[in-house]
């Protein structure tokens, strides 16, 4: 383990330098700021229609989504959208239903029945605005007809410990649902659909994020089956016959969808943008990776130490995506502490790199976090309390090792959704 970084003298006061964990969470703040709702949902709102306007929607985004509609329409609107419990917010026109997250419950399937009714005998009059975020594939749960709500929540639990990708994941949830995959717009169908998205994949396809309730699905059921048996997922019987029928999603072309048009608003990309602005005017050179890195994260952790003990000081590397943990365990921590945890072993106290990983919703794996900082002497001060970082890491146990040393970083629910952001920050060689 290497030793502290040298006491400096009579240098200039410098914010990154000074209290990097203060600067890293500037950052934070100014990409989760340029994805909310009031920010990115304003310039998209399409002109009134000739006949009703219904506002449905899905996601950790969309209770604020809803109030910024509600806020700025300028006629009569009606509508239901879903949003994880504690991420709701007061409307006057929109009902809000909290319900479950990643797992679904009852109270999302419910708000899943809602939905379609709003939207079924709509006319080509009609406008159906869909504000969609990441969270909407779990919270718009309406299993496909024979599926029980519990055969869905067991193969969700599956996967959730698989370390699929979020591809996959989705391919297989949307097969799953009467709802998803297309299904929402063509029960809206001959009414105008306007999906309005905010992204949380990895390169922002509509019809992956939240698994693309109004955009024709190009996968197929075999591709469904297929990837729970890559990932040694038994099924339920009643999915296993599901997925071996022939009533699959609407696909590219289908007359139902004619009328569906899916915007992105926000993006993971706007967010590390911010980032590197907010970096950039604080006199430190943002390098920004990518905006849609996947992998396990101990791995992606282990790439970026090696590009940050290599890297020309003062800078910052910003990245994004969605990371997985392929659990083995009962370790407690999200994908954000893990990456940390597994970069700080790979650091091994390198002097004068600092890092900030969290999820832009505000919920690192389980709500009592959004993620985590790291310092130089974050292994020293864990060694201090009796903590060893490897077996915290073999055991995915990121959760309480951070909360030992006082570094979690804890936000409440954002109530936006661009999925992981880390900011890795070398002051010195």
């Amino acid at each position: 383990m290497r030793g502290s970084a040298p006491v400096r003298h009579n240098e200039p006061s410098l914010p990154w330098r000074d209290d990097p964990k203060s600067f890293l969470r500037s950052l934070f703040d100014a990409a989760v700021t340029a994805v909310a709702a009031d920010t990115c949902l304003p310039p998209h709102l399409p002109p009134l229609p000739p006949g009703r306007t219904i506002v449905v929607g899905a996601g950790k985004a969309a209770a604020a989504m809803a109030r910024a509609l509600e806020d700025r329409w300028p006629g009569p609107l009606t509508g239901v959208v879903v949003t994880p419990y504690g991420h709701g917010v007061k409307t006057r026109r929109i009902t809000v239903v909290e319900a479950a997250h990643p797992v679904p419950d009852a109270a999302g399937l419910a708000a899943a029945g809602a939905i379609l009714d709003l939207v079924r005998g709509l006319g080509p009059d009609d406008l159906v605005i869909a504000l969609v975020s990441g969270g909407a594939s779990a919270l718009l749960v309406r299993p496909a007809p024979g599926i029980a709500l519990a055969d869905k929540q067991a193969v969700t639990r599956a996967l959730l410990r698989s370390g699929a990708p979020i591809r996959a994941f989705n391919t297989v949830r949307k097969h799953l649902s009467a709802i998803k995959g297309g299904r929402l717009a063509a029960a809206a169908a001959p009414a105008h659909v306007l999906a309005l998205i905010v992204s949380d994949v990895p390169g922002d396809d509509p019809a992956v994020i939240g698994s693309g309730p109004t955009v024709a699905d190009p996968t197929t059921h075999a591709e469904a089956a297929a990837i729970l048996e890559r990932y040694g997922i038994t099924a339920p019987p009643s999915v296993v016959a599901w997925l071996g029928g022939r009533d699959d999603t609407p696909k590219p072309g289908d007359p139902r969808l004619a009328r569906a048009e899916a915007r992105i608003i926000a993006t993971p990309r706007g967010g590390l943008e911010a980032a590197a602005a907010r970096a950039r005017a604080a006199g430190v050179t943002p390098i920004v990776l990518s905006d849609a890195i996947e992998g396990e994260a101990r791995d992606v952790a282990r790439d970026h130490a090696a590009l940050a003990q290599g890297a020309v000081p003062p800078c910052v590397l910003l990245s994004g995506g969605e990371t997985t943990v392929t659990l083995a365990g009962e370790g407690s921590g999200g994908r954000n502490r893990e990456f940390l945890l597994a970069l700080a072993v790979a650091l091994d106290g390198h002097p004068g790199i600092h890092a900030l990983a969290a999820d832009t919703d505000g919920i690192d794996g389980a709500a009592d976090a959004a993620g985590a900082f790291l310092s130089p002497d974050t292994l020293a001060r864990a060694a201090a309390l009796g903590l060893d970082a490897r077996e915290a890491l073999a055991a995915h146990d990121s959760g309480p090792f951070f909360a030992a040393l006082g570094d979690t970083l804890v936000t409440g629910p954002t109530r936006t959704n661009i999925n992981d952001f880390r900011a890795v920050l070398v002051t010195e060689s």
